[in-house]
């Protein structure tokens, strides 16, 4: 499955089977893990086999079954969130791709004291489900790409590309509080550059969300087609 297909074929899912995830594919998210937090100075890490994490007064939305979660934590700083987001949509969409399904959980769960560890400037963003869904979810309405972006006729075809990957990212309660902006060619600069921004949100999360948003758009655009403004 490619990274195109994946984000297609995902949705959230709360509902897991008692199933356990093989070994080889636990072994393919820790490299990945491991690579991610060496490269963004993250530290996520992957509990297996735990299931008080999503049980309790403090699991709504309906969860259950959940054994399997990724810990997303990592220093202190305002830009935490949009990098949880940007390098944890890696991580769903590589769940994907092997299988499994998951979900975003920023508020319902619990942390289970000695399943995971902070440094003493580190805190933890949220939590990611990973598992075999009893379903594989399904999808919501979206917005059109010119409500979260200036994409049209007259903008290149790989940034259109890019927004239609945007849209299909998992944002809060699907708020989809972003915008995308193909500003073109900066200061005579060789390669077109694109602006993303939050926007306003009573929900929260509008950072994390847009780090997420920031992936999918460069998994459709294609990252060698342009800067981040």
């Amino acid at each position: 499955m490619t990274l195109l297909a994946a984000i297609e074929a995902r949705h959230s899912v709360r509902r897991y089977k008692d199933e356990p995830v093989p070994k080889d594919i636990l072994a393919t998210l820790r490299e990945r893990i491991s690579a991610i937090n060496e490269e963004a100075g993250l530290h996520i890490q992957l509990v297996t086999g735990e299931p008080k994490a999503f049980s309790g007064p403090m699991s709504y939305g309906s969860f259950s079954g959940v054994k399997n979660y990724l810990v997303m934590a990592g220093k202190k700083g305002d830009d935490l969130d949009e990098k949880i987001g940007y390098y944890g949509e890696q991580l769903v969409l590589l769940a994907q791709t092997l299988g499994l399904n998951s979900c975003w959980a920023g508020l319902s769960y619990r942390k289970v004291p000695g399943t995971y560890e902070l440094e003493g400037d580190e805190k933890i963003a949220c939590y990611i489900s990973l598992g075999f869904g009893e379903t594989q979810g399904k999808g919501h309405k979206v917005k059109d790409a010119k409500e979260v972006s200036n994409a049209s006729d007259a903008t290149p075809k790989w940034f259109n590309k890019g927004v239609e990957a945007a849209i299909l990212a998992p944002t809060a309660v699907n708020q989809q509080k972003f915008y995308l902006e193909y500003v073109g060619f900066q200061d005579y600069g060789k390669v077109p550059k694109v602006l993303a921004k939050p926007l306003f949100s009573m929900v929260g999360y509008s950072k994390m969300d847009l780090g997420i948003v920031k992936y999918h758009f460069e998994v459709g655009a294609g990252k060698e087609n342009f800067e981040w403004a």
